[in-house]
């Protein structure tokens, strides 16, 4: 076992080829940045301890070899999720699957009156309790009793009231890579409010391609937003501005909820849920998730109300490979799940899985913002999602309006695509902005 998982981590050094030029497409749903030659002098990140190296590394796989198998990439899973759990142990406990969740909490959706008093004569303690804004949905959290763990509470919740709806408050994670919190200062920008695309990751840090950007964060957990590499990557993808380096719906003001404030033991189902709150509050039509996890019923929930009030939901489908169980919130019906491609069309061999895989877009070979400045060479999931939320950002129309003319633009490739490759052309190739791997 040891071996197998010393060769999955080597496997993970290996580089994979160069990126390549793109071909700007025409279509109906606006002009769509193009490459260009040329390079810019990328500097280190400002107000971070980490180097340019380390920092790539933690935005996602960027390089990936032989001996990477759906084996190496389900035991890397486990090994993961064990060590975040192990590294958090006051906060964090793992679920029967071992998916880590918040320790000792239960979710209940919309109890009554009467079940709250029954709870808390039972041993329960109400931690927490409010309607979610912009959903309308009740929840409770509820600390277990005393010498109960979050699997015994939800057990013994489940006999008290078989009718009652209980959840535990799972984590989600960026998907397939690593938050990458850093004391770099939080972009800042005029109102993000109106006609705006939404995105739930880490907080985003300041950087020039960010500068012109009209750019709104909030946290979900206490404490102000707090910047990260991950967040910071999606969000210049979306609306990064930089000379060569050109986001996929930079017009559009983004509304950015950060459900981390810098730890990775944080982006509970329940800071999740109340960024989608905040999110259909301001009108948001498009929403880009590129978080993973375990099914949820408070998620799901939100997920459904958002959809109903006109949100389209895009989300990564991970890439712990498609050995993993399928991951949500992309495998929730309606959300748009996206996977990658390299810059030669082919599918990600480390992709994940959903329940249903609806599109593809570049996740490879492909340059984004690092905090401060410069920009790295990024590799997941986590990366093609923003680019397909872009396309369905741009679009007009309801929802399903959308979903036609996004799908319309859809190229073919190689692997599992789905219905095909959208936004092609918005792969800025490393090269052009000097991108450090």
């Amino acid at each position: 076992m040891r071996q197998h998982m010393m060769g999955s981590m080597i496997a993970l050094t290996a580089l994979l080829g160069g990126s390549v030029q793109a071909q700007l497409l025409p279509g109906p749903i606006g002009a769509l940045p193009g490459q260009v030659t040329g390079a810019l002098l990328p500097s280190l990140a400002q107000g971070g301890p980490a180097t340019v190296g380390s920092m790539v590394d933690t935005l996602g796989l960027d390089r990936v070899g032989e001996g990477l198998d759906r084996a190496s990439l389900r035991d890397l899973r486990r090994a993961r999720l064990h060590a975040l759990i192990g590294a958090n142990r006051a906060t964090l406990e793992a679920d029967e699957n071992g998916s880590p969740v918040r320790r000792g909490e239960v979710i209940v959706l919309d109890p009554s009156p009467a079940l709250l008093t029954k709870v808390q004569t039972v041993g329960f303690t109400v931690l927490r309790q409010d309607r979610i804004v912009g959903l309308d949905i009740a929840v409770v959290i509820l600390r277990a009793p005393k010498g109960d763990n979050g699997r015994e509470a939800l057990v013994r919740l489940r006999k008290l009231d078989p009718a009652g709806q209980f959840e535990l408050n799972h984590i989600f994670e960026p998907a397939g890579s690593a938050l990458m919190a850093t004391t770099a200062a939080l972009a800042a920008g005029s109102s993000g409010k109106g006609h705006a695309i939404g995105m739930i990751d880490g907080g985003v840090a300041a950087h020039p391609s960010l500068a012109a950007a009209r750019i709104e964060q909030r946290g979900f957990v206490p404490g102000a937003p707090r910047a990260s590499g991950h967040g910071t990557a999606i969000a210049s993808l979306l609306v990064g501005n930089d000379g060569r380096f050109q986001g996929a719906a930079r017009d559009h003001a983004l509304l950015a909820a950060d459900v981390y404030g810098g730890e990775p033991a944080s982006g509970s189902a329940e800071a999740i849920a109340r960024a989608i709150g905040w999110l259909a509050t301001n009108g948001v039509r498009v929403a880009n998730i590129s978080l993973v996890g375990p099914p949820n019923r408070l998620i799901e929930r939100a997920v459904q109300v958002a959809q109903s009030r006109g949100m389209t939901i895009v989300a990564a489908v991970g890439n712990d490979g498609p050995a993993a169980p399928p991951q949500y919130p992309a495998s929730y019906h309606g959300v748009i799940a996206v996977t990658g491609v390299d810059a030669r069309d082919r599918a990600l061999l480390e992709a994940g899985r959903a329940a249903h895989l609806d599109l593809a877009a570049p996740g490879a070979d492909m340059a984004a913002a690092l905090p401060g400045m410069g920009y790295a060479v990024v590799r997941g999931t986590s990366f093609a999602s923003p680019l397909v939320a872009a396309r369905f950002a741009v679009a007009s129309g309801d929802s399903a309006a959308r979903l036609a003319t996004v799908t319309s633009e859809a190229q073919p490739g190689r692997g599992n695509i789905g219905r095909g490759i959208v936004c092609k052309p918005c792969r800025i190739a490393p090269a052009t902005v000097g991108a450090k791997k």
